[in-house]
């Protein structure tokens, strides 16, 4: 049933540039591995030469003892190793059964067996714990959903070897907690699993070994009962990180309110909202996925219809009908989906960088060389970690394109910014960069709202944190020994 996989002195080059030097280490059969490493590390490009997405430049793959090389991901497949991708890999438009057997399809003679896919697509949705049916179009589905999607299709693959990378993102506690017991079952059946997360208290909590990363080489493995998590963060930074948080500065009680809203509705999603928030103050929104918090900002600036609810900016009352008029009155709002709304990933860097502020570079016609010299500034004031200014978005790592889409949203220079999931798969040492980023908008005298599903990171940023559930604001509370447990409480309805 199980692999026992060996990395044999793997390299691999993309053109000129070497990701991966020689990395060599095994993982045994039947454990949870935790992989870790920052965004950048090879830890995706490694695992997808495990899974026949990429090839190796040079070295070995040893599965069982014995070399192979997969022509695609379909050959993997077929000895039991799939890889769960970050990015979903599902046809919208087909049911959840059509995508799980998309290239599998069962057969009854010449035809596609359509009844026996359904069949099979339902006993492994029962297994993840998705309460869909499997004639369901997957357009219907939230992205928790399209996740235990994907884990069922591995399922269906007959997985020896399962890769998740960065599972969790989009899920709820409850599903993750499903999640958790579903891996320590299939651990129970003898599948290996390599988890790929930056989350390390969940790394902590499911995994037997840790495999650390850094700069594409392995640098560092071992039992995660002996590691702390302040050892696995300094393993993949390669320094101590004991300041994950900057001292908080308190929010002046007296500070001109920047941003309040008052009974704000948004059919189907929020109703009756109002909170405010003052120059200088960093204010944090927990809630489980569905409580309505992303609906309620997009709402605020034009992005849905809200049927009810005041706004007023710097004392001002405003009715925003699109985020450039938000933009215009100072407010802007930088999406969790950093790649779809965030940034336009084939665009260069500067493009990206000026695109909301063109009008300033243009005199007539566009001033390339302020473009560039705004990009350089950028690049130095927010630790974009890029060999060439003059690459594409999407040669970016994570961490670094979230920088850059920060970059980009405060090139306005708004009064009032709004981040969405700021670190979602962002390494560690990313997240404190954009920490201390945080921390330095709000001293300007900004006023700054953090979504976040990361409880201890709207602990250590924020002032005040605002609980909504089902739609509703339930509390705000201010930062005097909150806990995780009372913020959860709130969140869930059992405070």
């Amino acid at each position: 049933m199980s692999l026992a996989i060996r990395f044999d002195d793997i390299r691999k080059d993309f053109g000129p540039v070497r990701v991966l030097h020689g990395v060599s280490f095994e993982i045994a059969p039947g454990r949870i591995y935790g992989l870790l490493g920052e965004n950048g590390a090879g830890k995706s490009t490694l695992m997808k030469i495990l899974a026949g997405y990429e090839t190796a430049t040079s070295g070995s793959v040893l599965i069982d003892g014995h070399a192979r090389r997969f022509s695609g991901s379909r050959d993997a497949e077929a000895q039991g190793i799939v890889l769960i991708h970050q990015e979903f890999n599902l046809a919208e438009h087909l049911t959840i059964a059509q995508n799980m057997y998309l290239g599998h399809e069962k057969r009854r003679g010449w035809f596609v067996d359509d009844a026996a896919m359904r069949a099979d697509a339902a006993r492994y949705l029962a297994q993840v714990g998705l309460e869909r049916a499997p004639d369901t179009k997957v357009r219907e589905l939230i992205v928790a959903e399209k996740q235990m999607v994907e884990i069922a299709k591995a399922l269906s693959r007959r997985a020896r070897l399962l890769i998740m990378d960065e599972p969790t993102a989009t899920l709820t506690p409850a599903e993750t907690e499903r999640l958790f017991a579903l891996m320590a079952k299939l651990k129970a059946d003898g599948v290996t699993i390599v988890y790929i997360s930056h989350k390390l208290d969940e790394v902590e909590r499911i995994t037997d070994e840790v495999i650390v990363m850094r700069d594409g080489r392995f640098v560092a493995r071992g039992e995660t009962a002996g590691l702390a998590r302040q050892q696995m963060a300094n393993l993949m930074v390669g320094r101590e990180l004991s300041d994950m948080f900057p001292d908080k500065a308190t929010a002046p009680a007296d500070a001109p309110v920047a941003l309040r809203v008052n009974g704000l509705t948004v059919p189907d999603w929020v109703e009756d909202l109002s909170f405010e928030v003052r120059a200088g103050e960093v204010l944090g929104f927990a809630g489980l996925v569905g409580a309505g918090r992303t609906e309620a900002f997009e709402a605020l600036i034009g992005l849905r219809k809200r049927t009810g609810g005041r706004l007023d900016i710097a004392g001002r009352p405003v009715d925003l009908k699109s985020p450039r008029e938000a933009m215009r009155h100072g407010l802007t709002y930088l999406s969790e989906d950093r790649k779809g709304k965030g940034l336009h990933v084939d665009l260069n860097l500067q493009d990206n960088l000026t695109l909301m502020t063109l009008e300033r570079y243009a005199h007539p016609l566009l001033d390339l060389k302020a473009g560039r010299a705004a990009l350089q500034k950028a690049v130095g004031e927010f630790g974009i970690r890029t060999g060439d200014l003059s690459s594409r978005a999407r040669m970016l790592s994570g961490g670094n394109q979230q920088k850059l889409a920060l970059a980009k949203f405060l090139q306005p220079d708004p009064s009032v910014i709004v981040l969405d999931e700021p670190t979602r798969g962002v390494d560690v040492g990313a997240k404190r960069d954009i920490y201390f980023l945080i921390h330095r908008l709000a001293a300007q005298g900004r006023a700054v709202i953090v979504i976040s599903s990361e409880l201890i990171e709207l602990i250590g940023l924020c002032h005040r944190v605002a609980v909504m559930r089902a739609g509703r604001l339930q509390a705000t509370l201010a930062l005097d020994h909150l806990t995780e447990e009372e913020l959860i409480a709130h969140a869930t309805g059992t405070h």
